[in-house]
């Protein structure tokens, strides 16, 4: 069965990498942020997620990067579901550190292996940022 995932996620680069995280549970690599709860905005997720991700920091000055739309990451064996993106890019106030579901964050680079990343990553968001050269 087909389904459709909505989520909001944040950019944040440093010195050319692009902060990552892996969950508890394992799994591919992905952007901070989560699902758009009902009657949510996607700032308003970017925010919330950041906060209950990244340690409690705060995120400020969002802008809009894109919407991406791809394959989600593979889920208790599901493999055909959709997933759509909203990537904004913003600054974050304090040093992130992994919380909730959250085991660790990761600096990826240009050298980092593309697999270990969410199939978004790897066949939508990554390619775009490098091709604006926003990475």
């Amino acid at each position: 069965m087909n389904s459709f995932i909505h989520k909001a996620a944040l950019m944040v680069v440093r010195d050319g990498r692009l902060l990552l995280c892996k969950k508890r549970r394992g799994g591919a690599l992905i952007l901070p942020g989560g699902k758009i709860e009902p009657g949510e905005t996607p700032e308003q997720c970017v925010i919330r997620e950041v906060r209950e991700e990244l340690g409690g920091i705060k995120v400020v000055n969002l802008s809009l990067v894109g919407s991406y739309e791809d394959v989600a990451a593979r889920l208790h064996g599901e493999m055909h579901q959709r997933i759509r993106i909203e990537l904004y890019q913003g600054e974050l106030r304090g040093a992130p550190q992994p919380s909730a579901e959250i085991a660790e964050l990761v600096w990826f680079g240009p050298e980092d292996n593309l697999e270990n990343v969410a199939p978004s990553l790897r066949n939508k968001i990554i390619p775009d940022l490098r091709e604006r050269g926003l990475l």
